[in-house]
């Protein structure tokens, strides 16, 4: 038998908590909500709660990288 943990795991994201792609951007949740504020990420407010989708957050990598990789 699965745990949830195992299952959360297995099932792939489409979006993040503010929590979360602050972790898998490396940053703070407090910069995560400035960035939000300065609408350099934007956050899908389909929900009570903002979400990060992982197109909005590579989005946000690609045009704030200052070279290519």
């Amino acid at each position: 038998m699965q745990t949830q943990e195992s299952l959360r795991m297995a099932v792939p994201r489409h979006a993040y908590t503010r929590v979360e792609a602050a972790k898998a951007l490396g940053l703070s949740p407090a910069t995560v909500d400035r960035l939000a504020k300065r609408g350099l990420l934007r956050p899908s407010r389909a929900t009570r709660r903002p979400m990060y989708s992982v197109a909005e957050i590579e989005r946000f990598l690609c045009e704030t990288t200052p070279f290519d990789l």
